[in-house]
């Protein structure tokens, strides 16, 4: 018999395996489709205002499927959503190496989002079900290393297996379906599954938590902003485009290794304050960047940055599972979906044009002051 509440005794690890090694393993999809999918329809003459709208395709399938995640949990079983899922999603890299068609991948890409973010929405609900409040930091921890492994690991296969032909393309639905056919495997030992939601408990989520909705926000705001709009920085200020490169890995790397350590701390500590102390050491780091001039400097403060941006998600996603359960875990995902889309569309976009109409340094500093404005709003709720 199944249980869906997150005030489990005992571990389900079975469960929690399970969805961190599907997690984990579209990470990597995603790490190899968002750069592999560009450089391909590139390479295929196809302009940058088209390759744009592929990757529309892509968000708005993710944006449906926050609005209709109530809807399929009312009808199927969450643990069978994540497998046929992952399966489709195995499906969609598939006809993106058998297909030249533009209509046939916009199409396939759209699908990949949308099944994308079913996999992560259930997934992290699942995740706090299957676990108790004891190890929800440590869980939690596990979980945002697999994925910032994913992120990094996945672009190691363009140089490998090149941009033409598909072959990437076709690893990695190889390797998606061998993930499904296990999961599917671990789903027969699991005691935990989420309960169904809607759409209304996920509007409800969002006026229940405001400053949970907000560390996402700011998350993705902060993220996305040191993924795309940092390396033109280092550009603009004269460095060689092999450091804005090298800049990216030196922010995952330590981002990754970091996120156990927040899940310890997370278990040991009051968790408003290991947020707070994220979200602090995150504005510092923006705001100090453009008064440092070594390359070394510079990257150490960058993969402080990075280990502390990504530490709000690992914080945000263990508070939810401490502060509800049931329907509610699927409607905080479901909201956590929503609002990273959002920060992660505004910080990329408006950091660009602050940079652009203040100077380079108006870009670091920016984010600097906004994640210094959320600092203090953290403060002031917990004197409240």
């Amino acid at each position: 018999m199944q249980t869906s509440s997150s005030t489990v005794l005992s571990p389900d690890w079975p469960a929690i395996v399970a969805v961190v090694l599907g997690a984990t393993a579209f990470s990597v999809a995603q790490g190899l489709t968002y750069p592999l999918v560009s450089l391909t329809l590139e390479a295929r003459g196809y302009s940058s205002s088209m390759i744009g709208v592929n990757a529309i395709a892509y968000a708005a399938g993710m944006g449906a499927s926050t609005l209709l995640i109530g809807g399929l949990t009312a009808r199927w079983r969450a643990d069978r959503l994540i497998i046929a899922s992952l399966a489709i999603c195995s499906l969609c890299l598939a006809t993106f190496a058998a297909s030249a068609s533009f209509t046939v991948w916009s199409l396939a890409r759209s699908l990949l989002g949308f099944f994308a973010s079913v996999i992560f929405m259930l997934g992290e609900a699942w995740l706090n079900a299957a676990c108790p409040d004891r190890l929800r930091g440590r869980v939690s921890g596990l979980y945002g290393m697999g994925i910032c492994a994913g992120f990094a690991a996945g672009p190691l296969a363009i140089p490998l297996f090149g941009s033409a032909g598909g072959l990437g393309f076709a690893l990695t639905a190889v390797y998606l379906a061998i993930v499904a056919f296990a999961t599917g495997m671990l789903m027969f030992s699991t005691k935990t599954v989420p309960e169904p939601s809607s759409t209304a408990d996920v509007f409800r989520f969002f006026k229940a938590a405001p400053l949970l909705v907000g560390m996402v926000f700011v998350f993705g705001f902060a993220d996305i902003a040191a993924i795309s709009a940092m390396p033109v920085y280092f550009v603009k200020m004269g460095y060689s485009e092999a450091f804005a490169a090298v800049s990216v890995t030196v922010l995952a790397l330590p981002t990754a290794l970091a996120q156990p350590f927040i899940g310890v701390l997370l278990d040991r500590l009051p968790r408003e304050r290991v947020a707070l102390a994220a979200v602090g050491t995150a504005a510092a780091s923006y705001l100090v960047l453009p008064m440092l001039t070594s390359e070394i400097a510079i990257l150490v403060v960058f993969a402080v940055m990075g280990a502390a941006v990504f530490s709000l998600y690992t914080c945000a996603l263990t508070m939810l599972g401490e502060r509800y359960n049931g329907a509610m875990l699927v409607a905080g995902s479901a909201a956590f979906a929503l609002v990273y889309a959002a920060g992660s569309a505004t910080g990329s976009g408006l950091t660009g044009a602050i940079m652009e109409a203040g100077g380079p340094t108006a870009g670091p500093l920016s984010v600097g002051l906004g994640l210094a404005v959320f600092t203090a709003a953290l403060v002031f709720s917990r004197r409240r």
